[in-house]
């Protein structure tokens, strides 16, 4: 008998000839410029020790949540977080999910119903993807970050009563590291009365005096619909929120499958949540801190003249295109044998020909390795 059906092992063999395959590795003690943690909050002891205060105050030293939140997970900290993450984000209700996948999923697949329409932008994450795909209403993709593009798509669309429209971006864009025109994204949804839904995956704790998010940053909370932040990435921990109306919660918590049937996250895992927003509530200098290490690490690419290969953001995420599997492969395997980590980002997870180096900044990266790392990738690039 086979181990796999012969599609499958064609499918892999396909990928290994494309030199994309895929496998898991232990994490490195290398110099970090790969992970999520911007903010190096993944290893704060601070933030370790207050959550076990948090479950000491709360009588919830357990170590699983026993079921789903509408049967018996929902303990006592979903509540007291949930509430703390809406007053923090400015809006009228929060909703947690188990990871920013599930929330995307849980979202798509059930909010926009059939009838609807879907315009998305091109380079949204695989999760908005998958869930659209799940979804019963109509998506068409616009360009990347392009206001015109998605205009003239809406202006094609005749509306009648029963159509709702949805329009889909992220913040920061989390392959490219730059921001989507969202003051023009809000403009037009109010022109066409159109429902718009911002994942924030790679702004939540970054962008804004205490880490809110771009949406908070240009003061246009009150015009998206919905809202996604995950809590893997700058805050260091797991899962993700939904934020929006008390409606909106209400329908996610009725109709949403991807919340209704799985098991609560743990309580130490919620806990830990609420005790990073109790740092991010008091402001933290590690958001300032990865800014100027952004703004050293442009300043150095000019200094090299190596513009021309990287494309152009302020986020935390700085990716230098280099074409071909293999060229980008070896690179990083290179700077790797000189004691730094960074990811090679291959087709066809990104487009073929926009292979890349994806550098992730952190707050906790010194100038001497941003600008070692860079000498040594002019070098390679030469």
């Amino acid at each position: 008998m086979p181990t796999i059906p012969s599609k499958l092992a064609e499918s892999l063999k396909k990928r290994k000839q494309e030199n994309a395959f895929r496998s898991l590795k232990k994490t490195s003690s290398l110099i970090d410029f790969s992970s999520n943690d911007y903010l190096g909050l993944a290893s704060s002891k601070k933030i370790y020790q207050q959550s076990h205060l948090i479950l000491k105050e709360n009588n919830l030293l357990q170590n699983g949540a026993t079921g789903s939140r509408l049967l018996s997970g929902n303990h006592i900290l979903y509540d007291l977080t949930e509430n703390f993450l809406a007053e923090f984000h400015q809006t009228e209700a929060a909703l947690i999910y188990n990871s920013g996948y599930d929330a995307n999923i849980g979202f798509f697949a059930s909010v926009p119903k059939r009838g609807d329409l879907i315009l998305y932008d091109e380079l949204v994450h695989a999760s908005i993807r998958d869930g659209i795909a799940i979804s019963r209403a109509k998506a068409y993709k616009f360009d990347h970050n392009n206001p015109e593009s998605l205009q003239n798509k809406l202006s094609k669309i005749e509306k009648t009563d029963d159509l709702e429209l949805y329009i889909v971006t992220e913040s920061v864009f989390s392959m490219d590291g730059d921001m989507a025109p969202l003051k023009d994204f809000t403009k037009i949804s109010e022109e066409f009365g159109a429902f718009l839904i911002v994942d924030e995956a790679h702004a939540t704790g970054i962008f804004s005096d205490k880490g809110e998010g771009l949406v908070q940053e240009l003061e246009i909370q009150d015009k998206v619909f919905a809202r996604l932040n995950t809590f893997g990435k700058a805050p260091g921990c797991h899962g993700a929120v939904i934020l929006g109306s008390k409606s909106l919660k209400d329908y996610l918590v009725n109709f949403s499958r991807s919340f209704i049937y799985t098991t609560a996250l743990p309580p130490h895992s919620v806990a830990t949540i609420l005790a990073v927003y109790h740092e991010f509530e008091k402001g933290i200098p590690q958001i300032q801190q990865l800014h100027q290490n952004i703004i050293f690490f442009r300043n150095q690419i000019e200094k090299l003249r190596l513009e021309k290969h990287f494309i152009f953001s302020k986020s935390g995420i700085q990716s230098c295109i280099i074409p071909g599997n293999e060229q980008v492969k070896n690179i990083a395997e290179n700077l790797r044998r000189e004691g730094f980590e960074v990811k090679p980002i291959l087709s066809p997870t990104v487009h073929k020909g926009r292979e890349r180096l994806r550098f992730c900044l952190h707050a906790f990266n010194s100038e001497e390795e941003i600008s070692q790392v860079l000498k040594i990738l002019a070098k390679l690039l030469a």
